[in-house]
């Protein structure tokens, strides 16, 4: 699939610096993130209107070295009509600029409608699958939701370890002597402790707990999360799985089914609340009270999803988030609203559970479902 690629002064200020810096990259200079940023926010500051002040924002932001100055001069004339400016004179044939995936297909269409190149072609290629990968999961197409399910079911993810009270032999010398070992072997040296043994502790499996917030508000998100849940429980040991919502519904069961469709269909079956309303105290609560402190959550790494909109008490929320947190490895919250330009935690429930949390964390897209699976992993 190619498209062309035009772009005008109607643009916002980010889709000319990201689309600016993925031509730059084309032809081979090294632009970083921290580079597109500062270019977005200079255009932010001189405006888009003057071609004399786009170029200077560009330049003084993105060249590092002068032997970038012509390949920064080529790309500039993409973005603006090929006429003189003052202040600025680029002299350049026309130059044509399409944008076409990863799969190895050209396309031979310009801006102009002619086939017949009248002068350079700069070329453009982005993968689908790492755009597809940043999007937010509320904007995603049917069919781009169905490759997103694909990829989550083929996130991996290593289980995290903690001492346990079992104690094995060990080749190495600790402080704790194997006495039964020891005297089995000096019998066989009439009596002798010739060779000393020595026992090391073992390790099992953390537990790992998910609160999903499967509430009206977080319907754009919750099927994306269930998909997430369904690939923890079946691709790791010792997971728990809670639908959180007016209620508490554990789907650890339903969710432990290795056809994905089947494991998402069981649970919404299950999960009588679907779509409803949030009471995030009153359900921590109840976690707390049937499982939580009774041995689940005990060690264990809890991650709640919620965008911490709560109809309830923000003081029951705190109370419950600090009694869990006491009994518990590390909590941590994954609201998908956090990667809003401008997001502040202020939402009742959201403040009085954030002095409560060690990670707070995005969940929007399949990037931050993989930085997800890594710090429950690490």
């Amino acid at each position: 699939m190619n498209d062309t690629l035009a772009l005008d002064s109607e643009n916002s200020p980010a889709r000319i610096a990201v689309g600016f810096c993925q031509i730059l990259r084309g032809l081979g200079l090294e632009v970083s993130i921290s580079r597109v940023v500062s270019f977005q926010e200079a255009l932010g500051l001189v405006g888009l209107n003057e071609r004399n002040a786009v170029y200077w924002a560009g330049r003084s932001t993105l060249v590092a070295d002068p032997e970038e100055i012509a390949d920064f001069n080529r790309a500039f004339a993409v973005f603006w009509e090929q006429k003189r400016s003052s202040g600025i004179t680029v002299e350049l044939p026309p130059i044509s600029v399409s944008i076409s995936t990863d799969n190895g297909e050209d396309n031979d269409e310009r801006l102009d409608g002619d086939t017949t190149p009248s002068g350079p072609t700069i070329q453009v290629r982005y993968s689908a699958l790492e755009t597809l990968k940043e999007k937010d999961f509320a904007e995603c197409t049917d069919r781009e939701m169905n490759e997103l399910r694909r990829l989550i079911a083929g996130l991996r993810f290593t289980s995290t370890t903690r001492p346990s009270r079992r104690r094995l032999p060990s080749k190495h010398q600790t402080r704790n002597p194997d006495m039964r070992r020891m005297v089995r072997s000096a019998l066989a040296m009439g009596g002798e402790p010739v060779h000393r043994k020595f026992l090391q502790r073992d390790h099992r499996p953390r537990r790992l707990v998910l609160l999903i917030d499967v509430s009206g508000s977080m319907e754009p998100y919750a099927r994306a999360l269930i998909r997430f849940a369904h690939a923890t429980v079946v691709g790791r040991t010792r997971v728990e799985a809670f639908a959180i919502g007016t209620r508490l519904t554990r789907i650890t069961r339903e969710l432990s089914s290795r056809d994905p469709d089947a494991a998402l269909r069981a649970a919404a079956q299950a999960v009588a609340d679907w779509s409803g309303g949030t009471r995030l105290g009153a359900t921590l609560k109840e976690f707390n009270e049937l499982w939580g402190l009774r041995g689940m959550a005990r060690g264990a790494i809890v991650v709640l999803l919620s965008d911490g909109w709560d109809r309830g008490e923000p003081e029951v929320l705190a109370e419950q988030m600090e009694r869990l947190h006491r009994v518990s490895y590390r909590q941590v919250w994954v609201n998908p609203l956090k990667h809003t330009p401008g997001y502040a935690p202020l939402a009742r429930g959201m403040a009085a559970a954030l002095p409560h949390t060690d990670d707070f964390i995005e969940g929007h897209s399949f990037e931050s479902l993989e930085r997800l699976a890594e710090t429950v992993s690490a």
